[in-house]
């Protein structure tokens, strides 16, 4: 597991033990303008972030806010940070909260590279593979991309096909494009 916390990376064993014990592990709805995210919370460190199905009524949202969450504050700071994010259209949103990015060293690889990318810009699955030193890679950043648990954040969003079209997203390919052209200023991306 890695924490990006500050600008820094440091590496840490995997935390699976302590998450599947539910110990220090929080989650909360969040209410955005493109639908409500769940966030995880295990070890004072966001370890998911992901859209819910969009037929989730609004109302399950706070349903879903038990009192681990009320005091959490990571979930607090991840929720005031998608906050700034989605009413900044164009905004150079940095996110601050630390991140428990677990999966094989190839996906962290990937995700770490994805952390580069500035708002407002994309890269091609290609040119990640390139970053990372795998220019063979190409499907295999392709499956480490979809496997990202940390939308928005972490911006498999703002990867797209050596084409320039968009390609496909686990929030939906409308949340992408909304969330593209909220980066770009309000300006079409495709």
């Amino acid at each position: 597991m890695i924490d990006m916390t500050a600008g820094t990376t440091r590496v840490y064993p995997s935390a699976a033990g302590e998450d599947a014990a539910g110990v220090g592990r929080a989650s909360r709805l969040i209410d955005t303008p493109i639908g409500g995210m769940i966030a995880v919370v295990a070890g004072g460190r966001l370890i998911r972030l992901g859209f819910t199905p969009d037929d989730t009524p609004s109302g399950a949202i706070e349903a879903h806010n038990g009192a681990d969450a009320d005091s959490c504050p990571t979930l607090d700071l991840i929720e005031s940070e998608l906050d700034t994010y989605f009413s900044a259209p164009g905004a150079a949103t940095v996110f601050t909260t630390p991140l428990g990015l677990s999966g094989t060293p190839f996906q962290i690889a990937v995700w770490t590279e994805l952390l580069r990318i500035p708002p407002g810009e994309t890269r091609s699955y290609g040119e990640i593979a390139r970053a990372i030193g795998t220019p063979g890679a190409v499907r295999a950043v392709g499956s480490a991309n979809g496997a990202n648990q940390i939308a928005v954040v972490v911006p498999c969003h703002r990867v797209v096909r050596s084409d320039g079209a968009r390609g496909g997203y686990a929030g939906g390919t409308s949340r992408k494009d909304w969330l593209l052209k909220h980066e770009h200023n309000n300006e079409l991306f495709i």
